[in-house]
């Protein structure tokens, strides 16, 4: 029986990293963002088994049309993994963050992964009853070090992720009653084309070089695609709720 993965943001990056994983581990996967690019189709193109569907999960329109999609094209959904999100298009201290930046990133990060989550369960629940073989839906939300760490540079970023935390709690119990599992991943400092500017770069290559981390080096999306694959596996669905920390041991406390 085929499964289906839904990965949001998935061009590039850490979502790029988790639709391959998934990918070679047998699913087929559904690629979406903003926009079919030369990028995009220059991925498509080396993945079998894989489909594109464009969704700005900010545009409620968007998030309905893609669903609609899947269930016209798939009739199913197995894994969705709420990973597309954006930063701040400036660092601002948090005395100088505008209305307009703070919008931006809530309407995509925390409000259109909210009502993508919402849209999933209802198709989740609705395909419990058509007698699918070997169904057992989950859901997976990235999130980040952000959602607990002080960053008064791009605090909307902060709030955005801290949010899907408490977002991740919410829905791992209500869907509890269906048996649908919803997990938390937050990376740590991963290499991306977000942590791409020589100034970050070097911030964290000095910080590292102090001892940030206990594993120390930059994590890649490889390493948040793997955490991904486990998830799927079925092999944590009792731990419904909780959180995969995939950072180098950032959130140990040391002396």
């Amino acid at each position: 029986m085929k499964k289906f993965a839904l990965v949001t943001g998935s061009s590039r990056g850490i979502g790029l990293g988790i639709l391959k994983m998934l990918n070679q581990a047998g699913f087929f996967t559904i690629m979406s963002s903003t926009g079919y690019t030369e990028h995009v189709k220059s991925e498509m193109e080396k993945l079998e088994n894989c489909d594109y569907i464009p969704c700005d999960i900010a545009d409620s329109n968007a998030r309905k049309a893609l669903f609609e999609t899947i269930a016209e094209r798939y009739n199913r959904l197995d894994i969705l993994v709420n990973n597309a999100g954006v930063a701040p298009a400036e660092r601002a201290d948090i005395l100088q963050t505008t209305e307009e930046s703070y919008d931006r990133v809530l309407d995509t990060n925390q409000k259109g992964t909210f009502f993508i989550s919402q849209l999933a369960a209802h198709h989740m629940i609705s395909g419990l009853s058509k007698g699918f073989g070997d169904y057992h839906p989950r859901i997976i939300n990235i999130s980040s070090l952000s959602s607990y760490t002080s960053s008064v540079n791009r605090s909307e970023y902060c709030i955005s992720k801290a949010g899907i935390s408490m977002m991740t709690k919410l829905f791992a119990d209500r869907l509890s009653a269906y048996s649908i599992p919803v997990f938390e991943i937050s990376p740590g400092i991963i290499d991306t084309d977000m942590t791409a500017s020589d100034v970050v770069h070097q911030k964290y290559d000095k910080l590292m070089e102090d001892g940030l981390l206990p594993t120390a080096r930059w994590g890649t999306p490889e390493d948040i695609a793997k955490a991904v694959t486990v998830l799927c596996s079925g092999m944590l669905d009792y731990s419904t709720g909780q959180v995969l920390h995939v950072d180098g041991g950032f959130q140990l406390r040391r002396l």
